[in-house]
């Protein structure tokens, strides 16, 4: 546990605290030194999710709403993001959403055309693997992400989403893992 740069109050006891020296607090211990511990309150909701309008369901919804936890970002992302890059996180399970999976695909497309079965081989062909995608082409499968993040946003479910993206090419296709080639291909044009 760490302080966050946002969150205006320190997470973790001080080195001089008599009991808890340098320990991470908890949700109760944070609630009271904000004044907005509840007797008999949860910590958690029994529901999945919080009752929308409820502020005060559960301790873990009342940190949820405070501003310097709103605008906390991860760990992960603060370093990203001051390495100069930018962070963005994909929904699981969504693998028409992330082009890494395209890229990973035509490596391992790559590795089978090339291969005898041998760990040797396997060890020679992996960079040339990774070599053999081009950035032009990583980019191309950046930008059909994006076709389905804009459907997405756009309000259409799965089904409407594939149509949209569709519509840049006259082929269909069963698999949601595997774009045949030729597909790929009219997708990028």
């Amino acid at each position: 546990m760490r302080d966050g740069r946002k969150v205006t109050q320190p997470m973790v006891f001080p080195k001089d605290h008599p009991e808890l020296p340098g320990e991470a607090k908890g949700m109760k211990e944070v609630l009271l030194e904000r004044g907005l511990w509840i007797d008999k309150l949860r910590m958690k909701c029994r529901q999945e999710k919080c009752a929308v309008e409820s502020v005060d369901c559960c301790a873990k919804r009342l940190l949820e709403l405070q501003p310097d936890f709103k605008e906390q970002r991860s760990l992960v992302q603060e370093v990203i993001e001051e390495a100069g890059h930018i962070c963005i996180f994909l929904p699981k399970f969504h693998c028409e959403l992330n082009f890494i999976e395209y890229f990973w695909g035509a490596v391992k497309r790559y590795l089978r055309e090339h291969c005898d079965y041998t760990f040797t081989t396997l060890q020679e062909n992996l960079p040339k693997a990774l070599e053999s995608v081009s950035v032009e082409t990583i980019r191309k499968w950046e930008h059909r992400m994006w076709r389905w993040v804009d459907a997405y946003d756009g309000g259409m479910g799965a089904r409407d989403a594939q149509l949209h993206v569709q519509k840049f090419s006259s082929r269909k296709y069963k698999s949601h893992r595997r774009v045949p080639e030729g597909l790929a291909a009219q997708l990028d044009q």
